[in-house]
């Protein structure tokens, strides 16, 4: 296991929320009872449970190419999103996303931003991206369900420091093929709600980005689970500690 967690894991960072000191948010947050770490940082983690989302801009070619370098914080190695593939800002070509699909589920995921205007993207069920991008302040920006909400800017810890977004999700409901209730999150981001009950009317981005992207500009939401995508732009961007666990959200309601 990478070292950051033998060491970092056990000093977590105090939440100035309503969770007071919750050690399961923030950054350093430990699994919660249930929850799998899918990333930690080393290449046998990323090998073991991620591979590349082959959508119809793939352009790279297994085994992920995505490095794995040391942290520039804390010890350990992280996982890098340089993708020679994605050169450019060519989303959709190296991305990569989990072999396990999901539904409902409570999600923790750090990232470390490198150099300005880097750009990289968490999606959920790899279809609704919750951004990640220096410098955005839009809600196109940091920290936004990208295109549905405002940035929470303020939130960001800023260049080479690490962030963390805590999120609990809820997928579409269907009845009888039908869409009768839209996705909806709650996040935390660096311990401090930044979301809550937002609900996702739609994927952004097209089909490049993920699914259902090109189906009725995105408004056509089809009943599968999805992996978690992490996004390739051609920038520096790192990851560690990505855990989740699957829940059943029955109620539309992911405050948390």
């Amino acid at each position: 296991m990478n070292p950051f967690f033998a060491a970092s894991l056990a000093c977590l960072v105090s939440v100035g929320s309503a969770f007071g000191a919750d050690q399961s948010i923030g950054i350093g947050a430990k699994p919660i009872p249930g929850a799998e770490l899918i990333l930690d940082g080393t290449r046998a983690s990323l090998d073991q449970n991620w591979t590349y989302w082959e959508g119809p801009r793939f352009g790279s070619a297994l085994p992920i190419k995505w490095k794995i370098v040391e942290d520039p914080v804390d010890k350990g190695t992280v996982v890098m999103t340089d993708d020679p593939a994605a050169a450019g800002g060519k989303y959709g070509a190296a991305d990569i996303i989990t072999k396990k699909a999901y539904r409902d589920f409570r999600l923790h995921v750090e990232f470390l931003v490198m150099k300005p205007t880097g750009n990289s993207g968490v999606y959920l069920q790899n279809r609704y991206e919750i951004q990640i991008c220096d410098g955005d302040k839009s809600p196109h920006g940091m920290g936004a369900v990208i295109n549905e909400t405002p940035s929470p800017y303020e939130l960001y810890n800023g260049l080479g420091k690490w962030n963390s977004y805590d999120i609990q999700f809820r997928a579409a409901r269907f009845k009888d093929g039908v869409k009768v209730e839209k996705a909806m999150v709650s996040m935390y981001f660096n311990g401090k709600k930044a979301h809550t009950n937002q609900t996702i009317t739609q994927v952004h981005g097209g089909p490049n980005s993920g699914l259902d992207g090109g189906n009725d500009g995105g408004k056509g939401i089809t009943d599968v689970p999805g992996g978690l995508k992490l996004q390739a732009e051609g920038h520096d961007v790192r990851y560690r500690n990505i855990w989740i666990k699957e829940v059943d959200i029955k109620d539309p309601d992911t405050n948390f």
